[in-house]
């Protein structure tokens, strides 16, 4: 298990993190979310000693994390970390071996995990050479040749086909369901919600909302209202309405214990009701919610 606790830094006068503290525990994913400069980043570098938090801890199973506990940790930063004019399959067993696999063991690695995320044939090729979607999985192939026990991702799934992304996700399941920890961040929200167990968001520096997704929405005290009326949206006239107009289907929040009863009859008043639903708010919902737009 992997736990951040009370982690802040600065980086002069801005306050990266302030005082940040999650878990991520092994067999389950979680989903790390926030606005742009929230601070996503600098929280997973610290796990790996990329940065040195002003205070805080990071522990792994119970105890401070140190060299050996990272060589069993995998990781897939946003901005390319492999070098452009070298063939791929050579500098993933190079990585691979820096995490202490041996020559042999680094190489099954990475043809294994060459074939599972579609580069067999492209091995050979630098990794210029490739599509940004085939440099995406290049990279993520290099955090999982090492079989990590613990696996962080920072917007793994840019830039790739629906294909690809499903393909990744079912990886994902896969590694999840044999005992890894996984963490991986993304601005993709039905994404995370389709394939994390457990979420964590952030906002300037602050962890505002963490726990199991199934648990977070039964325990809002807002609900999501969806009613089609002739065809066109229909918004109720009640006081606390918030009126949805986004990605995805138009909606309303309103609150848990609105009179649902009420609506429908408002509504079939009011026309033909082809669409009536009244659910738990949606991982979108909970995100505008928790850090305020």
């Amino acid at each position: 298990m992997l736990e951040l606790v009370d982690l802040s830094k600065r980086f002069g006068d801005v306050v990266a993190l302030d005082g940040a503290g999650f878990v991520v525990e092994r067999g389950r994913i979680l989903g790390f979310l926030g606005p742009n400069g929230a601070g996503k980043t600098t929280a997973m570098r610290a796990v790996f000693g990329l940065i040195q938090p002003d205070t805080g801890s990071v522990f792994w199973n119970g105890a401070t994390v140190g060299p050996e506990d990272r060589l069993h940790f995998g990781y897939m930063p946003e901005e390319r970390g492999l070098y452009p004019k070298m063939k791929v399959h050579d500098q993933l067993v190079h990585f691979s071996r820096l995490s202490g696999l041996s020559k042999t063991e680094a190489n099954e690695a990475v043809d294994h995990w060459l074939g599972v995320l579609g580069l067999s044939d492209r091995g050979d090729a630098k990794l210029d050479d490739l599509s940004h979607g085939n440099q995406q999985r290049a990279q993520l192939a290099a955090a999982l040749a090492p079989n990590p026990e613990l696996l962080i991702l920072d917007e793994p799934f840019a830039g790739l086909d629906p294909i690809g992304v499903d393909s990744l996700a079912e990886t994902l399941r896969d590694l999840a369901s044999g005992g890894v920890a996984i963490l991986f961040s993304s601005h993709q929200l039905d994404l995370v919600e389709d394939v994390c167990q457990d979420v964590a968001i952030i906002n300037d520096g602050r962890i505002v909302l963490s726990g199991r997704l199934d648990d977070i929405k039964n325990d809002s005290t807002k609900r999501r209202l969806t009613i089609d009326v002739d065809g066109e949206p229909w918004t109720p006239d009640m006081v606390g309405v918030e009126v949805v107009d986004g990605p995805g289907p138009y909606h309303c929040i309103v609150d848990d214990d609105a009179p649902v009863v009420d609506l429908l009859e408002a509504a079939s008043a009011a026309g033909v009701v082809n669409r009536f639903l009244f659910e738990p708010p949606r991982l979108t919902d909970l995100f505008r919610e928790a850090v305020g737009s």
